[in-house]
């Protein structure tokens, strides 16, 4: 046996993979129809039913405490992870079919990167392609380059949107709807390589939107150093489909810990499993609704999170406030099986 897969083994029993294998979506192979398991949420920490409770008669249950703080509504806390803050429904309806909007059609433009630049290179308008069932082709252009005092004529694929009936001679292709559903993150601000694993000032992007900015300041007051204010400045939007999951990590690469996180959440219900600073710690698993907001800072910078289920069917995923508002009927079959998290951070 190779040490890398003693290693793979180990990882598969630690508290945080256990837990990440008792929620992920599993689905029953005796019926034709794909359908999801049971799961049980017995043991998922329910911060609406928390922020209810406390509305009827203050109280908040053992284990959660309410944060004293100039906010304009209740903000909840984990006594057993400091510096981790939770805003059930802080983003009006409004303000999540605005964000959700946005993610979908402004956040991927170039030159804000994508995980479709590593193929495909700078994508225009993939949501509207999508919605207008256009499909990317490539088309092979020369590129001289000296190599060796040698000028080489080399292929470079250059991509493009066409209508789909101009596309079907295309020696490479691909519909813009199945790259909106392989669409994974795209980042706003300073841009982070994920090769590097840091920030590099020298890629093109665009500032965060001021709106998105006001909005992170707000939301991160509970948690930030007195007398200071947050400045937001890179963005990382995650989409998340039927099946998806954010496996147990870290995010250490901003240079300042005491400055939160801000984390927003978008689209159908998900579990959020918040570990501690080892994954053999037993996380503690929540759900997280359209409109919750979630902080990390200081302690809670150091412990292991992710993202092992989102509900998509149409029992669980609680996203009738937003159906009842999308008269645009592209957004709205985007988001009854997906869920956005926008997470905003000051990178110095």
């Amino acid at each position: 046996m190779y040490e890398s897969d003693v290693i793979n083994e180990e990882s598969e029993r630690t508290a945080f993979r256990k837990a990440e294998k008792k929620y992920k979506i599993y689905y029953d192979t005796t019926k034709k129809k794909k359908v999801p398991k049971p799961v049980d949420t017995s043991e998922v920490v329910d911060f609406s039913s928390i922020l209810d409770k406390y509305n009827c008669n203050g109280e908040v249950g053992e284990g959660v405490s309410v944060l004293k703080c100039d906010f304009d509504r209740p903000v909840f806390g984990l006594d057993s992870r400091p510096g981790f803050y939770f805003i059930p429904g802080a983003l009006s309806v409004e303000e999540q079919c605005h964000w959700i909007r946005e993610s979908l059609l402004s956040f991927p433009q170039p030159p804000n990167r994508t995980n479709h630049n590593a193929i495909y290179g700078p994508i225009e308008d993939l949501f509207i392609s999508a919605e207008e069932r256009k499909v990317l082709v490539s088309e092979e252009r020369p590129l001289d380059r000296v190599d060796s005092e040698t000028i080489v004529s080399k292929s470079d694929p250059r991509w493009k949107f066409v209508e789909e009936s101009n596309g079907k001679n295309a020696c490479k292709s691909v519909s813009a709807s199945v790259l909106l559903r392989k669409l994974r993150w795209s980042t706003l601000g300073l841009q982070f390589d994920w090769s590097k694993r840091s920030y590099n000032v020298s890629l093109p992007h665009k500032k965060i939107p001021d709106a998105l900015c006001q909005l992170a300041k707000r939301m991160a007051g509970p948690a930030m150093p007195c007398g200071e204010e947050f400045q937001p400045e890179a963005a990382i939007v995650n989409y998340f489909g039927i099946g998806d999951m954010l496996g147990g990590h870290l995010d250490d690469m901003e240079k300042d810990w005491s400055k939160p996180i801000v984390s927003m959440s978008l689209g159908c219900k998900a579990i959020f499993l918040l570990g501690g600073k080892s994954r053999e710690h037993l996380p503690i698993a929540m759900f997280l609704r359209s409109g919750d907001v979630v902080l990390m800072a200081g302690e809670a910078r150091e412990c292991f999170h992710g993202v092992p289920r989102i509900f998509t069917d149409a029992e669980n995923a609680e996203i009738s406030h937003l159906e009842s508002q999308f008269a645009d009927l592209p957004y709205l079959d985007y988001i009854r099986t997906s869920r956005i998290n926008i997470n905003i951070r000051q990178v110095y």
